[in-house]
């Protein structure tokens, strides 16, 4: 289950038509125009440096992220990537999420040594752990074990490494299929 904090929004208008109530405007035009600049830079240090400084994001030491990564426009800070994490080409990390009668906000954290396919969707609210790897194309909904390899939409959890420090009790679970994919 992701861990996203719900806002329920009164007056039958979906929470999109009133984004403005929940984050300031000049505040989405900075990180736009920020983020933007970073899709674009060919320079990593650089681009780890723009996510730092002005959207407040903690990146680690030797992270890469990679041409054309989209980071959340209003709430960036909620990102978190690890030291030596590759994000792949045009992956889409999300801090937020509007539905029709509320919007839910949660915190992204990729731990170290993670990589993370190209064309790969991030919603709000997940742990993708230590040394896991999620393949290209897949829509990442829930927790990501330390050292797993998952991949799809649904998710799926393709491998589980064997030395991966998440808990016996989780290992278990995802062994046996006990974990609802959804």
């Amino acid at each position: 289950m992701r861990k996203t904090k719900r806002y329920h929004v009164a007056g039958g208008v979906n929470p999109l038509w009133q984004m403005y109530k929940t984050v300031s405007f000049w505040k989405v035009i900075w990180n736009f125009t920020v983020i933007q600049l970073a899709r674009y830079c060919p320079f990593v240090y650089v681009k780890n440096w723009m996510y730092r400084t002005f959207l407040k994001m903690k990146i680690g030491d030797h992270s890469a992220v990679a041409l054309m990564v989209m980071m959340d426009i209003m709430f960036p800070e909620k990102i978190s990537i690890g030291r030596n994490c590759v994000i792949g080409y045009n992956t889409t990390i999300l801090a937020h999420e509007y539905l029709i009668d509320e919007y839910r906000l949660g915190d992204v954290v990729i731990g170290d040594r993670v990589l993370i396919g190209a064309n790969t969707t991030i919603l709000p609210g997940v742990v993708i752990g230590d040394d896991a790897t999620v393949a290209a194309g897949s829509v990442v909904h829930r927790d990501v074990p330390a050292g797993a390899f998952v991949g799809g939409n649904p998710l799926q959890v393709i491998r589980l490494a064997e030395d991966a420090p998440a808990s016996v009790e989780t290992d278990k679970k995802l062994r046996t299929k006990e974990i609802d994919m959804m």
